[in-house]
C-alpha cells in the first residue's frame, strides 16, 4: 500500500512540475496533493502542521498567479483586456506549432488585447505588453520554484523514512 501512495505521490509531484509551467493545470495544488499522497501511505506518520502550511502556501501562490500578470499590466499602464490578452495568448502560445510560443504567445495576447480591445496607442501597448509578459514570467517562476521545494520536502521526507517503507 505505500508503494501506491508514494507513485501517486510522485505522479502529482511531476503533473505540478509541469503545471507550474502549463497555464491550464494547477501546478502548485497538485505538487501539495502529492505530499498529502505521501503522508496518507500507513507508514509514515502524519503531520497535520506540514500538511497545513504546505497548503496554505500552495493556495497563496495558485491566487498569486492570477494577481501578478495583472499587477505587472497595471504597472506598465495596461489594461484588464492586456490581462486576458496575456492568458489567452499564453494558452494558443502552447498549441500554436511556433517556436517559444510558451513566451510570444502571452505577450502577443496583451499587445492585441490593448490595441484591439483597450484601443490603446501603439507605444503604451507595447509597454502594457511588456509589463504583461513579465508578471507572467514572475508568476511562471514563482510556481516553479514552490513546486521544487514542495519536490524536494518529497524527496526528502521519503528518503528520511525509506526503512518505515520497506
Amino acid at each position: 500500500m505505500d508503494i501506491l501512495f508514494i507513485l501517486i505521490g510522485l505522479i502529482l509531484m511531476l503533473a505540478g512540475l509541469v503545471g507550474s509551467i502549463l497555464p491550464v493545470i494547477p501546478g502548485t495544488p497538485l505538487s501539495w496533493l502529492g505530499l498529502i499522497a505521501l503522508y496518507l501511505a500507513p507508514s509514515l506518520p502524519f503531520n497535520w502542521t506540514f500538511i497545513i502550511i504546505t497548503g496554505v502556501v500552495a493556495i497563496a501562490i495558485y491566487i498569486m498567479d492570477y494577481i501578478i500578470p495583472a499587477i505587472g499590466t497595471k504597472r506598465f499602464g495596461g489594461s484588464k483586456a492586456g490581462a486576458w490578452g496575456t492568458t489567452i495568448g499564453l494558452i494558443v502560445g502552447i498549441f500554436a506549432p511556433i517556436p517559444f510560443g510558451i513566451l510570444i504567445g502571452p505577450f502577443a495576447g496583451a499587445l492585441v488585447g490593448e490595441l484591439l480591445f483597450n484601443k490603446t496607442e501603439g507605444p503604451q501597448a507595447f509597454k502594457a505588453a511588456i509589463g504583461s509578459f513579465f508578471g507572467f514570467l514572475a508568476s511562471t517562476f514563482l510556481k516553479f520554484m514552490a513546486t521544487l521545494v514542495y519536490l524536494g520536502l518529497f524527496v526528502y521526507k521519503l528518503v528520511v523514512n525509506w526503512e518505515l517503507f520497506f
